[in-house]
């Protein structure tokens, strides 16, 4: 039986969004406050091979959308050693504009993608303007234009990327939206993306506003759990908790970045 490597785990800050309670939870919520959102992007660095997962957005598109943007999430990718003009591979978990804003920064990368989400964000659902809002069609059409390039890789379902690496769909949020599980020195710890947003959208099993299909994101949280040794295990997409829990690996990265395959705090 072969060893697989482990990784290395970062979560990188790049922008941030004040919002309520009752903005993150279908149904809203009786006890209404602040809950602000976090945006980050991931990467898993291995002894062979790395991968960078989501991409972030732009400064025009956060200026447009009214987010609080820290910092380039390309760029970013240099802390921790990454060079943007040589990363080769990255999973995309699905399309929304904060996750796939700023690929065309990648110049090698090929991108790997469930092929039910390229479905979804071209096909009969986006006319509608909810589940369009969630979408920059720049963002879509230049995936589009990569696949006719030969840089994207379709995936249905679960699939072993590389040793260490593996991909599990879980739609519901969005059609094909898929989450990512990183071998590291604690065992498997499982990005979740936006199968939850927070830690509380899934032990409380509040799911998220947006929704594609509601039962979908509530067997979503059934799929972390079951992919994770631990709920320690599981890394929210947006929660600010990531930042308090997780160490950062040197003192100048406070606040930007967090080391994930070391254990939280609490």
């Amino acid at each position: 039986m072969s060893v697989l490597p482990n990784y290395e785990v970062y979560a990188i800050r790049y922008a941030t969004r004040a919002s309520m309670r009752s903005d993150n939870f279908i149904g809203g919520d009786p006890h209404d406050g602040p809950m602000p959102l976090d945006y980050y992007v991931w990467a898993a660095i291995g002894p062979d091979r790395s991968y960078v997962i989501d991409t972030g957005f732009t400064a025009e598109v956060a200026a447009r959308r009214k987010r609080d943007y820290l910092r380039c999430p390309i760029e970013s990718l240099k802390l921790i050693g990454l060079d943007p003009a040589k990363v080769a591979d990255v999973i995309l978990t699905h399309l929304h504009y904060d996750h796939v804003g700023s690929f065309e920064k990648l110049p090698a990368a090929n991108f790997h993608l469930q092929e039910t989400e390229l479905y979804y964000a071209v096909g009969r659902y986006m006319k509608y303007k909810k589940l369009r809002h969630s979408y920059e069609v720049d963002d879509v059409v230049g995936i589009v234009r990569a696949n006719y390039a030969g840089r994207v890789n379709f995936y249905e379902g679960s699939a072993e990327l590389s040793p260490g690496i593996t991909i599990h769909s879980a739609p519901g949020h969005s059609a094909g939206l898929q989450f990512v599980r990183v071998h590291t020195k604690r065992g498997w710890v499982v990005l979740a993306s936006d199968v939850t947003h927070f830690y509380e959208n899934m032990e409380a099993e509040k799911p998220y506003v947006t929704a594609f299909h509601i039962g979908q994101m509530l067997e979503g949280f059934d799929k972390l759990r079951a992919a994770a040794p631990s709920p320690q295990h599981i890394i929210p997409g947006h929660d600010p908790l990531v930042m308090k829990r997780y160490k950062t690996p040197r003192p100048e990265l406070e606040g930007i970045v967090v080391r994930l395959d070391d254990p939280p705090s609490e």
